[in-house]
């Protein structure tokens, strides 16, 4: 659909994988909705959705049928004119999980002082007259106050025909409870028979507190890894109302409020919440300058061209948004195991009931106990959080770093990577190019000018430079070039008082001096009409800093270096000796580019592609992972998969190191999360006690669940450390 449009909007109430599996589903089969991704780690939706046919108003009741809750814009509230819609729901989600943060904490620490009491009584204090009834007390206190968010959840979910992490929760809780004062009010039931009434307030309790414990660990640890976007959106300027080519003061300590030039004045300016870099950056007249960066000491005038949401920064937030939202191939997989773990687990449970009160000495009390730690042990939250959780804390990471993910797919295509091709202008080189000798071979009046016009339109960074060494007043009187069209790979051609005139790497005739410049490693560029050569002019560009030291970062990661350029075979030897790069290919059109890649893929690589011309577009795509620099053009980067935004090629290896780290701690996260669940449900049975010679209590497999969770949460967690090596 044409005019679908992309958002994401916070989600509340969802605390397992099957939560997430079901809004997924209602989300997809609304109508108006083409695609729906929803994430646990960060509690979001990513909606695509054709705002004729549904609107956020509907999504949300979607949503709340199924048992939740999406935070969309309210229309009957008056918006904030100083926040964005993105910045109020940002807002309102915060609020609401600081609210819900606050009453969990609550919640925990009245339940664990509760379950320390009940234990004290229940195990180590002497019998007396009424204990029952005070542990009776106490557990219900647990349970109705703080583990009441278990039922409530547990049965909005029954009620759209739906179990999640809640309802086996609610479930065991409820069970142990009801049944301890079932037998403390008729204990004859069981004594007539011979047997103990045995109370088991102190595993309800233990439950609540344990899992509320766990809940709160991993809520701490789940917000983290969404603090990049977080941070990000905190640098949005505070000023407002800024237009597009309005004339703002800039004073020394304050974010700049826009995309810009600077007009008057100079200052250093802190880039690293865009770049990663750290070091300020110095900036006078005509110098870009982009929106939520820190001005430093300096006060200066600046050109606003880009404001609100059209501004890099903006533009970043919602990138980032959007992968974090995004979903790996894998856990498509985890999330339809996920959907059917609940159900199965009750069958389980339900099983071992039946087994041990059937076909067993222990009898009914042993199968309900054996039941209930069932429900408790099994963990569909360790599963639901393994890939999220990572990926989430993985992106951000790259986003503090000044590496943009697309998406999660291109996180892992990243850690799969053992070939590099780079492309030589603007990705190898600086992309700021010198001429360092222009020689005309013709007197022809106008023929400067008409050189300069051409090259000022072509587009090129070597058009540019040959722009800049022809003063702009030479033979003003001349008439216009017409026609001037862009040759992809080749140059540019233009129409001229009825001649057609060429600018490119081929010549119509051999030029003995150019033939040195080639061998010096210089870029020889010919003007010339298809018949007689005009002028050639000699261009050189010197190695990006770091260049060198990235080609040797991603050999010694195991990876292939390539050169591919359609600049000349000399030029691309020349550049490819000083950053020790081994296998070049020079002379390559776009369509040529994209048959290498081809070729290289063939063979069993997996190629990544880096690049920042129009020209390297259709490469990008055509690459397993394409990477844009972030000067490069547009176009480039809406092809790339990933985006370097300060263009220094050293942060390619730091793409791959941190995708290959991602994708290591996904596989510690579902190795755990299974390993846990295959070793955790068949102990807890209890079918394994004759092996191991004990029968797991309810309150530890309580704490077993809650750390899983913890666990792998906390594991993701590394990703945001600061060494290269975590």
């Amino acid at each position: 659909m044409s005019n679908t449009v992309r958002k994401n909007y916070p989600v509340t109430g969802m605390g397992c994988a099957a939560c997430v599996a079901r809004v997924q589903q209602a989300l997809r089969q609304s109508p108006g909705v083409v695609e729906a991704e929803v994430s646990l780690a960060s509690n979001s939706a990513r909606i695509d959705f054709d705002p004729e046919l549904s609107s956020p108003a509907a999504l949300r009741k979607c949503v709340q049928d199924a048992g939740y809750d999406l935070l969309v814009p309210d229309e009957e509230e008056e918006a904030d004119p100083d926040l964005s819609e993105e910045e109020a729901l940002e807002s309102r989600a915060e609020e609401a999980h600081a609210r819900a943060y606050c009453t969990l904490r609550r919640d925990t620490l009245i339940a664990i002082g509760i379950a320390v009491a009940v234990m004290a009584l229940g195990m180590a204090a002497p019998d007396f007259p009424g204990k029952g009834w005070v542990l009776a007390a106490l557990a219900a206190v647990s349970v109705c106050l703080c583990g009441r968010r278990f039922f409530v959840t547990a049965w909005k979910q029954a009620r759209h025909g739906h179990a999640g992490m809640d309802t086996l929760v609610a479930l065991s809780v409820g069970i142990s409870f009801i049944f301890s004062l079932f037998n403390l009010i008729f204990p004859q039931v069981w004594t007539s028979r011979g047997l103990e009434a045995g109370l088991y307030f102190e595993s309800s309790a233990m439950i609540v507190a344990f899992i509320l414990l766990g809940r709160l660990l991993e809520e701490r640890a789940k917000h983290r890894t969404t603090r990049a976007v977080r941070a990000l959106t905190g640098l949005q300027p505070q000023r407002r109302g800024i237009r597009s080519g309005e004339s703002v003061q800039v004073l020394p300590g304050e974010r700049i409020p826009a995309d810009g030039t600077v007009l008057e004045g100079a200052s250093y300016i802190d880039e690293s919440m865009l770049t990663g870099e750290p070091v300020a950056v110095y900036k006078e007249a005509g110098s870009p300058v982009w929106a939520g960066t820190l001005n430093g000491q300096g006060a200066f005038r600046m050109r606003a061209e880009k404001v609100g949401r059209d501004t890099m920064l903006s533009s970043i937030v919602r990138m980032v948004q959007d992968a974090q939202g995004s979903k790996a191939r894998i856990q498509h997989t985890v999330d339809k195991v996920c959907a059917w773990f609940v159900p199965a687990v009750i069958l389980v449970a339900l099983l071992t009931l039946l087994g041990w009160t059937f076909f067993s000495s222990g009898g009914f009390v042993r199968g309900l106990l054996a039941c209930v730690t069932v429900l408790v042990v099994a963990c569909p939250c360790s599963l639901g959080l393994a890939t999220p959780t990572a990926l989430t804390a993985g992106i951000g990471r790259g986003a503090s770093q000044g590496i943009l993910i697309k998406d999660a797919d291109s996180l892992q295509v990243a850690a799969r990577i053992d070939a590099v091709v780079l492309d030589k202008t603007g990705t190898l080189t600086t992309g700021h190019p010198e001429v360092t000798e222009l020689r005309w071979l013709s007197d022809e009046p106008g023929l400067p000018r008409v050189l300069r016009e051409m090259e000022l339109r072509s587009g090129h960074p070597l058009g540019e430079a040959i722009a800049r060494v022809i003063p702009d007043d030479v033979s003003a009187a001349v008439s216009p070039v017409t026609e001037v069209t862009a040759l992809l790979g080749e140059g540019v051609r233009g129409v001229w008082q009825g001649r057609t005139l060429f600018v490119g790497k081929n010549a119509p005739e051999r030029f003995e001096v150019a033939e040195r410049w080639r061998e010096a490693g210089q870029t020889v560029v010919y003007f010339h009409d298809g018949e007689r050569l005009l002028a050639a002019i000699a261009i050189a560009d010197s190695l990006s800093p770091g260049a060198a030291e990235a080609v040797a970062s991603l050999q010694r990661q195991g990876i292939e270096v390539h050169l591919l350029t359609g600049d000349h075979a000399a030029s691309a030897a020349a550049m490819a000796r000083e950053a020790g790069v081994r296998k070049v290919r020079a002379d390559a059109l776009p369509a040529d580019k994209v048959n290498y890649i081809k070729e290289l893929q063939r063979s069993g690589k997996c190629v990544a592609m880096i690049g920042d011309g129009i020209n390297d577009s259709a490469a990008l795509a055509q690459a397993d992972l394409g990477v844009a620099m972030g000067g490069g053009s547009d176009i480039a980067i809406s092809t790339a998969m990933s985006t370097i935004v300060s263009s220094d090629l050293r942060k390619v290896p730091e793409l791959v190191a941190l995708s290959r780290r991602t994708v290591r701690i996904i596989r510690e996260n579902l190795g755990w999360a299974f390993v846990y669940n295959i070793i955790a449900i068949p102990v807890a049975t209890g079918l394994l006690s004759g092996v191991l010679g004990f029968v797991l209590d309810p309150m530890v497999a309580a704490a077993a669940m809650a750390c899983s969770s913890v666990l792998v949460v906390s594991n993701s967690l590394r990703l945001l450390l600061t060494g290269k090596h975590q």
